[in-house]
């Protein structure tokens, strides 16, 4: 079954920061599948970040949505990140957390597995003082758009990520495409992307809402990116088996990849 694409409106009407937290990224959901994705994708931060040395001044996280956990490795190799997502209550809940306000959400017992990765899961509370301290802004983006930051323009940076934004927002190939494109641009020639796709699902469930899904396929991506001027330095796939209420994400899809220097 084929998604039904919903535009910008809905998110900012019925995407709720809470209960997508709860649903993916809570030990509460009580699907192990989950558990599975949240790892897959620290794993692979960790190896991109401390592994392979990826490093430099700023990274930029293009729809970071409500969540902090892909600043866990990133924050010991930049000096700044800056995090941006579309909606106004995805941030509020994002500033929630690095203002360690009373109702924001425990990440520490993800903190505690990337210190584990990292080798000292005691160091989980320096950890969480060094992500408030690198997360220097968080600002509205919208990847439709020529500039996702527009109407700010800054100088591009040595790192764009980005995870389950793209496929959500566009609502078919060429604007997923002109979409990577767009927050390509942001980048410097020579500078890393790092990209977590869900592939092969039409939806994805927030509480009682249904949200559209862009059906993508590995090469679908892995040509994307090499289309939009990168060349692709590893990947890494895991198949997923989510509850068919809330997803029918069937893979995801983690790659690296460098932006080559104009000539």
């Amino acid at each position: 079954m084929e998604g039904n694409f919903i535009g910008k409106d809905v998110y900012r009407q019925h995407f709720h920061p809470k209960d997508y937290i709860k649903t993916y990224y809570s030990s509460s959901s009580g699907n192990q599948e989950f558990s599975n994705l949240l790892k897959f994708n620290l794993k692979n931060l960790h190896k991109a970040f401390t592994l392979d040395g990826i490093k430099g001044d700023t990274l930029l996280d293009i729809g970071s949505g409500p969540t902090i956990y892909q600043f866990l490795s990133a924050c010991e190799s930049f000096r700044e990140i800056i995090a941006s997502d579309y909606t106004d209550q995805n941030r509020e809940e994002m500033q929630r957390w690095l203002k360690k306000e009373p109702d924001h959400f425990d990440w520490s017992p993800v903190v505690k597995y990337v210190c584990e990765l990292e080798g000292d899961r005691e160091k989980w509370e320096e950890k969480e003082k060094k992500v408030r301290r690198t997360v220097r802004q968080v600002l509205k983006c919208d990847v439709t758009q020529a500039n996702p930051l527009a109407p700010l323009v800054m100088p591009q940076v040595c790192c764009v990520t980005s995870q389950f934004c793209l496929e959500s927002a566009c609502q078919d190939l060429p604007t997923y495409c002109l979409a990577l494109k767009n927050i390509c641009s942001l980048l410097k020639p020579g500078g890393h992307l790092i990209l977590m796709t869900a592939l092969k699902h039409n939806f994805y469930m927030v509480g009682q809402h249904r949200f559209f899904g862009l059906y993508l396929e590995q090469e679908m991506v892995s040509s994307a990116v090499r289309e939009g001027g990168f060349d692709i330095s590893w990947s890494d796939l895991a198949t997923m088996q989510f509850a068919p209420s809330v997803t029918d994400c069937k893979a995801i899809y983690a790659l690296v990849a460098q932006k080559r220097s104009t000539i």
